[in-house]
């Protein structure tokens, strides 16, 4: 899809990442969902851009194409 979002089974036990460093995209978006602004992440993991931010919400927004979510069992 992009190629800044990877999946590599010896990273991050395959879950999508970002460009391959061990940035895994469930991350970012926790990040992001705190409150953290984009401006905020990049000083803080100065080896991330904001195109790699960009691509983790256009990833997450890409997984949301689903017909159906089914909730959760308690």
């Amino acid at each position: 899809m992009n190629d800044r979002i990877t999946i590599d089974p010896e990273i991050c036990h395959g879950k999508p990442c970002v460009r391959g460093m061990r940035y895994p995209v469930e991350n970012v978006l926790e990040w992001l969902a705190s409150g953290m602004s984009i401006e905020e992440i990049l000083a803080d993991y100065e080896d991330l851009e904001r195109e790699d931010i960009l691509a983790v919400l256009s990833y997450a927004a890409h997984a949301m194409h689903v017909k159906r979510i089914d909730p959760l069992a308690a």
